[in-house]
C-alpha cells in the first residue's frame, strides 16, 4: 500500500514581520490602531525576519540532503513567501519548481472589520465582538468579515488532503502563520478545542520555530504522522539570530 503521508513534515511560521514590530509600538504607545501602510498580505519581514529566515535555511544545510525538505508549500503572504525563499537558497533544498507551491489555503487568518486593531482598539471601536469573542471563545468567534479558527481549520483539512494525495513518502516543508501552525497540530493530532487552546495559552508560536513530524509506520492501521518537535527556535540560536515570538499585527482578534 502506497503511504498516505509524508516520510517528513516540518511546519514553520514566517520570520518577524514589520507587522510584528508595529504592533509592538502600538502597544506600548497605547494606541487603538496599528499603524501599517499596506494590506495585511503585502506586510514584508523586518531585517531581523529576514535573519531568522536565513539562519533557518542554513540550519537544513547541515543536513545531508536526501534528509532536507524537498517540497515547500507557503502561504501567499509576502512574509511568508520571502521566508520561504530564503530558507529554500540557504538552504539549497533540492525543490524544482513544480514542488514549490504557492497555497492560499495557507493564509493568516482573516480578522475582518478587527484588522489592525490593538485589543484595547477593539473594545473602545467594537465593544459588541468583544463580548461575542468572550462568549463564544476564539476557536469559534467569526467576526464580521473575517474568519473563526474552525474556518482555518476547514481550508487546512483541504490543504492536508492535496498533501496526502500528491507527497506521500516525501519530505514537505510547510510555511504560514500562527494560526496555521496551531490548526495544524489539531487536525495532524485529533486534538480538542481545549486541548489546543491550551497549547496557544502557553505562548506565542516563535518566528521561524520548527515544528516537526515524523512517518511512523506503526501509528495507526495505515501509518500515521508523529510529533518529534514543537517551536524548537535552536536553529535561530545557533546562529545567533535572535528569537521573536510576537503576536502578527492583528493578533487581538487572533
Amino acid at each position: 500500500m502506497q503511504q498516505r503521508w509524508p516520510e517528513r513534515l516540518w511546519i514553520v511560521r514566517h520570520g518577524e514581520s514589520a507587522g510584528n514590530v508595529a504592533r509592538d509600538a502600538a502597544h506600548a504607545a497605547g494606541l487603538a490602531r496599528i499603524d501599517i501602510g499596506e494590506r495585511d498580505v503585502d506586510v514584508p519581514l523586518s531585517p531581523l525576519g529576514e535573519r531568522q529566515s536565513d539562519a533557518l535555511g542554513r540550519w537544513f544545510a547541515a543536513l545531508p540532503e536526501g534528509e532536507r525538505p524537498e517540497v515547500v508549500l507557503t502561504s501567499p503572504y509576502r512574509r511568508a513567501l520571502r521566508t520561504a525563499e530564503l530558507v529554500v537558497g540557504a538552504g539549497r533544498l533540492p525543490v524544482e519548481q513544480p514542488d514549490f507551491v504557492v497555497d492560499e489555503r495557507l493564509r493568516e487568518k482573516e480578522f475582518g472589520v478587527l484588522d489592525r486593531l490593538t485589543r484595547s482598539g477593539i473594545v473602545e471601536l467594537h465593544p459588541d465582538q468583544a463580548e461575542f469573542r468572550r462568549l463564544l471563545g476564539k476557536f469559534y468567534h467569526r467576526p464580521p468579515g473575517g474568519e473563526s479558527w474552525c474556518d482555518v481549520i476547514l481550508r487546512l483539512r483541504s490543504a492536508l488532503d492535496t498533501v496526502s494525495l500528491h507527497h506521500g513518502g516525501r519530505r514537505v516543508l510547510i510555511i504560514g502563520h500562527q494560526v496555521v501552525v496551531l490548526c495544524l497540530r489539531y487536525l495532524l493530532e485529533g486534538l480538542t478545542e481545549p486541548e489546543i487552546l491550551a497549547i496557544d495559552a502557553e505562548g506565542d508560536v516563535a518566528n521561524c520555530s520548527v515544528t516537526e513530524y515524523a512517518f511512523d509506520p506503526e501509528a495507526g492501521k495505515q501509518g500515521g504522522l508523529v510529533l518529534r518537535r514543537y517551536n524548537m527556535v535552536a536553529p535561530l540560536e545557533r546562529a545567533g539570530a535572535p528569537v521573536t515570538s510576537e503576536p502578527d499585527a492583528n493578533v487581538a482578534a487572533r
